[in-house]
């Protein structure tokens, strides 16, 4: 890997551990656990739609593992990790198929695979089935938050793709 590339996942990866960060600080939206903006997710959908599968992935696994140890919440990465996983690979997946008009799709299906992931560590960590029930909300609201961070991820990668052929 080239020395810029690594430069920009590197610089890519602190602006989504800055905006977690930030996040951190806003109180809960609902009194559900896991139901959140997930702002920094925007980083991810720009990178999956501008980096290769592999480089995506060592910019989110680093996001996610020192997300928790910022957050100072290590007991919560298995749940992000198996989120962010299964969003990945499913995001990865999605976007060989949709144009750049349909980043904000790819973002929302990013959220509700997220959602089940991480509804699935739950279950399988605690043995019991009862956390498919909190499914439907995470759905409904990762949606709505997947929404807003993919528009947000394509009107970032249309204003740089302007400025990249512009002289």
């Amino acid at each position: 890997m080239k020395l810029k590339k690594l430069t920009e996942l590197a610089m890519l990866t602190a602006l989504a551990l800055i905006i977690f960060v930030i996040e951190l600080r806003f109180p809960d939206i609902l009194p559900i656990p896991g139901v959140k903006l997930g702002l920094a997710n925007i980083v991810t959908v720009y990178a999956v739609f501008r980096y290769t599968p592999a480089e995506t992935a060592m910019m989110v696994a680093c996001r996610v593992i020192l997300g928790a140890m910022f957050s100072g919440n290590m007991s919560a990465l298995l749940y992000s990790a198996s989120g962010a996983a299964l969003c990945l690979i499913g995001m990865i997946f999605i976007s060989r198929f949709l144009s750049l008009k349909y980043i904000w799709l790819c973002s929302i299906l990013g959220a509700i695979f997220h959602n089940t992931g991480q509804i699935l560590a739950a279950a399988v960590m605690m043995q019991t089935a009862t956390f498919f029930s909190y499914l439907p909300i995470l759905i409904l609201s990762g949606s709505i938050a997947g929404l807003f961070t993919g528009l947000c991820a394509q009107l970032l990668i249309q204003r740089l793709h302007k400025t990249e052929k512009t002289p």
